[in-house]
């Protein structure tokens, strides 16, 4: 396994994180055929979603992107909590992705059977490295008690 250097960047605020992330991921799918990233729920993407849906909407080819989910709540799609909502309405709606790229959790599911539904799907779509199946990229955020990916530090 290839280990990389990674270089820590401090921000002013959420915002200017928004605003360098978004330059960050056009510059990284730029190249690609075919891009596989995992997102999360939560402030920190809502303004990275709008920040890319303003600004590089016209500029990115959302073709070649698969979106995936890192969490999800148990809940329908339509719900006010749902992770993709926000998706749907900080992103999606605003750009022009197919639907056959979009590979959401189906929080209105029985959770078990949908964790291995979605597992089973990730599988199949992703490519492996040393077989464990591997996302491009995951986007995750921190909420101010320091969870991430809907794990809560009083949850461990």
């Amino acid at each position: 396994m290839k280990l990389e250097i990674m270089e820590i960047k401090l921000y002013q605020d959420k915002e200017a994180v928004a605003q360098e992330f978004s330059a960050y991921f056009a510059d990284r799918i730029a190249d690609k055929e075919k891009f596989q990233v995992a997102l999360s729920g939560g402030s920190t993407p809502k303004l990275i979603f709008d920040v890319l849906a303003r600004e590089y909407g016209d500029k990115i080819d959302w073709s070649k992107i698969h979106f995936y989910w890192g969490d999800e709540r148990c809940v329908p799609a339509t719900d006010e909590q749902s992770n993709y909502k926000m998706t749907v309405d900080h992103l999606f709606s605003k750009i022009e992705v197919p639907k056959d790229n979009i590979h959401r959790i189906l929080g209105e599911n029985d959770p078990k059977r949908e964790a291995m539904r979605y597992a089973n799907l990730l599988e199949i779509n992703l490519d492996r490295v040393e077989g464990v199946p591997q996302f491009d990229m995951v986007i995750l955020g921190m909420g101010d008690d320091g969870h991430t990916a809907s794990i809560f530090p009083h949850e461990i």
